[in-house]
């Protein structure tokens, strides 16, 4: 591999220090105007074959670098994309984690899958969604994978193009398939949101508790350490419209997939209470129904596997020892076994 990002003007250094590099993704405009997205990519580290693109959860931006370690230790360049009004790619004239479709996200996934693949030349890429940047990247692999297949039907050859950038494997931490509430919100609440969003599509109508962001911080006695701006414990509002096209990205996944990679679907074991703080906050899901995951993992693609991971928090990667390296274990083990 000879491309060199520290050479490459369009990469900035990054937040994390070090070698880290940024680059900023210029999107469409919008009512809002300026819209932008933030690939990120560890300058320092040799290019290989193979790379991962990782994307966040809500409330959530890239910082995770063990995480680019382990998978850069076993082969992997790692690289990380902060979607649109999130983390790196907020601006002040924005709306924090706002959009009213989850596809308007495919323009940035497209353009961070071309730059690592047609301009770093990588051969192969892994795509890695968590929580929310699970549902986002399974329905973008959903649409992008059946686009590849379908042209290389017609056409009889596997070039990609606009609608068809090629995807070898989709790994899933916690993607969030679901709304974790009783039948009441997931039902009758989902079709008042439904009448609501066009009308008022800003309206804060939920968020998340505080208690799972105080347990990993390091100054509420967690073991990491992320800008509190950027991942607020308390979050940011969830709005109608937003929360609109979340529930038809589950209506989507409740209909079934086709993702035509294989797909890794990994959890924890078990689920904690998501409402209030209790001891097993780190070593539960205590964000979604891991049995609702359970139930809608195989219908995603033609070639699902779903793994638990005993002891493992929400974000896996983020769990304590020893759940943590069995999360990266079995991500690795699993890439392997496809070839990767």
């Amino acid at each position: 591999m000879t491309a060199d990002l520290t050479s490459d003007s369009r990469w900035e250094p990054d937040m994390l220090g070090g070698s880290w590099l940024a680059r900023t993704l210029r999107l469409r405009p919008d009512e809002e105007g300026e819209v932008v997205a933030t690939l990120v990519a560890d300058g320092a580290r040799p290019r290989t074959e193979r790379a991962v693109l990782y994307v966040h959860g809500y409330v959530d931006y890239f910082f995770q670098t063990h995480m680019a370690d382990v998978l850069a230790d076993h082969g992997y360049t790692f690289y990380a994309l902060d979607l649109r009004r999130y983390g790196r790619s907020l601006r002040p004239h924005q709306t924090p984690n706002y959009v009213t479709r989850l596809s308007d996200y495919a323009e940035e996934l497209d353009t961070a899958a071309r730059i690592v693949r047609d301009e770093l030349g990588h051969e192969e890429l892994v795509v890695l969604g968590h929580s929310t940047g699970g549902l986002v990247t399974a329905l973008w692999a959903d649409a992008r994978t059946r686009a590849g297949a379908e042209s290389a039907t017609s056409t009889g050859t596997s070039t990609t193009s606009a609608s068809a950038v090629q995807i070898d494997a989709l790994v899933l931490n916690s993607p969030w398939l679901d709304l974790n509430e009783p039948w009441f919100s997931r039902v009758v609440a989902t079709r008042l949101i439904d009448m609501l969003a066009p009308l008022a599509p800003r309206t804060p109508v939920g968020g998340l508790g505080p208690h799972y962001g105080r347990a990993l911080h390091k100054d509420t006695g967690g073991e990491w350490d992320y800008d509190l701006t950027l991942k607020p414990h308390e979050g940011f509002p969830a709005r109608a419209g937003w929360l609109r096209a979340v529930r038809r990205g589950h209506a989507q996944v409740a209909r079934g997939l086709d993702i035509r990679c294989p797909v890794l679907v990994l959890t924890p074991d078990a689920s904690g209470d998501p409402k209030r703080w209790h001891d097993a906050i780190l070593t539960t899901d205590s964000v979604l129904d891991v049995q609702q995951t359970a139930r809608l993992a195989p219908g995603l693609g033609r070639d699902v596997t779903l793994v638990t991971v005993p002891g493992a928090a929400h974000d896996l990667s983020l769990s304590p020892e020893p759940a943590r390296s069995r999360f990266f274990d079995e991500v690795t083990a699993w890439l392997s076994s496809k070839g990767l």
